[in-house]
């Protein structure tokens, strides 16, 4: 069978390739919001800010399911470049079943400390058991978390983004009904956020399961595995930059709500919450794009073709580029109108979260490149330069900005810490773009 990562790219048809996964991310990124929708429309600002405060946990199984399917499908996709399509598909089974298990290993250790682990996560008593009703239901069903992440990678390793689209696009609007029926109609309160999102990553992953096991003509399908531990650690090394990423995300978080908390309180937790969900929302183009074009970038280097590295490189940072100026455009435009989906528009909690929002947005002009340089070092199996990008961007710069950027700018200084963060690690973006330039021939 054909590999459509064989073709022979252009500009418009690496962005038609890329569609569906883009489209594929913002929807889990909306998903991800109904929950924060439903719980501050429904229940209170209380327990919306407590999903924050328990993110970090949440984000760590997030983190562990991003490392595994980002560097396990650049490890898969090199495997299929160099025409060892029955070792590819013995990885591939091998990832799947080690993401589950380390999970919910992972998922059992937090089960265990959970009580000390939400307080030290910044809960009061007004909002502790707000948390634990959110996070436990996760934590629990913790390979269905897990494995949403993998499916979505390996379906475009497959060069399936289609079905991967359809099988998020199923997740979300299951999500987004079970969370109306569960705290809307049913009352269960910020649970029933958890258990909405469970059934949607319930969803998505029986397509994923399905799809995987019974079409056996594709190019990717679950065969006996190969019980290699060298291959689970190299995926792990290829994805160490999403693990930080993520695992970042989880500290950061942590500094935000730490902070807000000290300078404005629980509306303040609130506020940078919404900004965080927006802001996921908003760069959704630039990791869809990014993770649509990163098997493209680990077959042809697999198969030595450099000519065409060259042309999917150029092409990338043109779209990466534009995409960045009409992304800024949109967040100033639509501003107003994301905050208000969480809050009424005369409360306190609106007022901060839009300067807020006014202050982080120029961060866009930046942030596209960033997230396209690490991606693409993940794809070319260099885990280290990719960890070193990721791990300055999403915690080096940004703990330093979270932590001092107020002592002299107040409150002001921890919606700054986003653009920031995201010029200097411009200026690393491109630092590697140059050094590595010959060594994998992309420009």
């Amino acid at each position: 069978m054909e590999n459509r990562l064989a073709q022979n790219f252009n500009f418009f048809t690496l962005v038609k390739f890329s569609l569906p996964t883009m489209i594929m991310i913002f929807f889990i990124s909306l998903y991800v919001m109904v929950d924060g929708v439903f719980v501050s429309r429904f229940v209170s600002t209380e327990a919306f800010a407590a999903i924050n405060i328990v993110y970090p946990l949440f984000s760590l199984l997030f983190a562990i399911s991003s490392m595994l399917a980002s560097g396990g499908s650049a490890l898969v996709a090199k495997k299929m470049g160099e025409q060892k399509d029955k070792q590819a598909k013995q990885y591939f089974s091998l990832i799947v079943i080690a993401s589950a298990v380390i999970g919910l290993i992972l998922s059992l250790i937090c089960l265990l400390f959970i009580k000390p682990i939400i307080y030290l996560l910044g809960s009061d008593d007004s909002i502790y058991q707000h948390c634990y009703d959110y996070i436990v239901p996760l934590l629990i069903f913790s390979p269905f978390c897990v494995l949403q992440m993998i499916f979505h990678s390996f379906f475009i390793t497959a060069g399936k983004p289609k079905i991967g689209l359809i099988a998020t696009l199923t997740g979300g609007t299951t999500n987004i009904i079970f969370d109306y029926i569960f705290i809307v109609v049913m009352g269960m309160g910020i649970s029933g956020a958890a258990y909405g999102t469970i059934a949607g990553f319930f969803a998505q992953n029986s397509i994923g399961i399905i799809y995987f096991t019974f079409k056996r003509t594709g190019t990717l399908y679950f065969v006996k595995p190969s019980y290699n531990l060298l291959a689970v650690l190299k995926s792990c090394y290829n994805g160490a930059a999403e693990f930080i990423g993520n695992f970042s995300v989880s500290i950061t978080t942590f500094l935000f709500n730490i902070e807000m908390m000290r300078y404005i309180g629980v509306d303040g937790v609130a506020a940078i919450t919404i900004v965080l969900y927006a802001e996921f929302i908003l760069a959704s183009i630039f990791y869809g794009y990014s993770s649509g074009v990163a098997p493209i970038f680990s077959y042809n280097y697999g198969s030595k073709n450099a000519l065409h590295l060259k042309k999917i490189f150029k092409a990338s940072i043109v779209f990466t580029i534009l995409a960045s100026l009409m992304i800024f455009g949109l967040a100033l435009y639509t501003a107003p109108y994301i905050i208000d989906f969480f809050v009424k528009g005369n409360s306190h909690v609106f007022y901060l979260a839009l300067k807020g929002f006014f202050i982080f947005a120029f961060s866009f002009f930046f942030k596209g490149i960033n997230i396209f340089s690490s991606t693409m070092f993940t794809a070319f199996s260099n885990g280290k330069v990719a960890a070193v990008i990721m791990f300055l961007r999403t915690f080096v710069f940004l703990s330093a900005g979270i932590l001092l950027l107020p002592l002299v700018f107040n409150v002001n200084g921890i919606w700054l810490s986003l653009t920031v963060t995201e010029i200097l690690a411009f200026i690393v973006s491109i630092y590697y773009f140059m050094k590595y330039r010959k060594v994998y021939n992309y420009c």
